[in-house]
């Protein structure tokens, strides 16, 4: 997705596409096809079936390769951890979905029930949904295009038997394209706690999560925070700090500084962590000691807090009504 005018009245707007600064945008048709889906009834539904689940948190950024699904993966188990609360994981990432591999969950399959669709679960605690279990093959490509991607995302929302649910992370694409206009609008009427912006240090990624918080303030999207992924790397005998990407503009800390957006917290590298991913493992668990498995919980935590406090906010709202 290109460049937005400045003027731009934003994806979630009535006149998204159709306005008078819209003439001329790249983003025209996308942004029109999108409000359309505003009036869909699936809305209502999708409203109606998340109902039972509390806290919804979007995993974005502008950016691939930056550690969105590894982060996705490693907040559901470190959320999970609390056997008293229920997690569930919905991948996005039509086409590219590698949460199956990264929770261990590679060549299971979804079942059907009366009341839908049932997650794959890791534990009992702890359900998965995603496209990578529809496939024959891992090696299948996912050829689609944005309506058929949009179709699936809304089936997933409104079609799935999530039951009673803590949170709903969603792991999303690059981008601020048609994955991501489609998960906000399904899920305008059901309220989404905000999204958690993952990026790497280096300006060429920051650039990109730049795009993405303007996109979140354009849509109405509240920002829960940004992670710093790959932030150095500590040598697990000498514990001397090496920056393997640098942060020649200042890093994810001064871009937050910039935009006044909260920075949740900075994960250095760990190999652990990616073979950890590759066999379907929790690097929490794995690798407790670890720096990172430390930066992990210290952000987790903050999450909590945060959607903690805006349930406290709502529910205080509701009941001055």
């Amino acid at each position: 997705m290109e460049e937005a005018p400045q003027d731009c009245p934003g994806a979630g707007s009535a006149q998204a596409g159709s306005g008078a600064s819209c003439q001329g945008c790249p983003n025209q048709r996308l942004c029109a096809s999108g409000a359309g889906a505003a009036a869909d009834p699936a809305i209502g539904e999708i409203k109606e079936k998340m109902r039972t689940v509390k806290h919804k948190i979007l995993v974005l950024s502008g950016k691939g390769g930056v550690g969105k699904s590894t982060f996705s993966a490693h907040l559901a188990h470190g959320l999970a951890e609390d056997e008293n609360q229920q997690v569930a994981l919905l991948d996005i990432d039509i086409c590219g979905p590698s949460i199956p591999k990264m929770m261990g969950l590679e060549g299971e399959q979804v079942h059907q029930s009366g009341s839908g669709w049932s997650p794959v679960y890791v534990e009992e605690n702890l359900g998965v949904m995603s496209v990578g279990f529809l496939l024959g093959s891992p090696d299948d490509a996912v050829i689609w295009r944005g309506p058929k991607k949009n179709g699936m995302i809304k089936q997933f929302l409104r079609d799935v038997d999530w039951g009673e649910i803590d949170y709903l992370i969603v792991d999303t694409p690059p981008g601020t394209s048609d994955e991501h206009l489609s998960i906000v609008q399904y899920l305008s009427a059901a309220h989404i706690d905000g999204a958690v912006i993952i990026t790497t240090p280096q300006e060429v990624s920051l650039q990109d999560v730049r795009k993405e918080i303007n996109f979140c303030h354009k849509v109405k999207l509240p920002i829960i925070g940004v992670v710093e992924n790959m932030s150095g790397y500590i040598c697990p005998k000498c514990k001397n700090e090496s920056q393997i990407f640098p942060p020649t503009t200042g890093g994810a800390e001064v871009m937050c500084q910039d935009l006044k957006v909260p920075l949740l917290g900075k994960v250095p590298l760990d190999p652990q962590i990616g073979k950890s991913c590759d066999n379907g493992q929790s690097f929490l668990i794995e690798v407790p000691d670890s720096p990172a498995t430390l930066a992990y919980r210290n952000i987790i935590q903050r999450i909590k807090d945060f959607c903690g406090l805006h349930s406290s906010k709502e529910e205080k709202l509701i009941s001055s009504c």
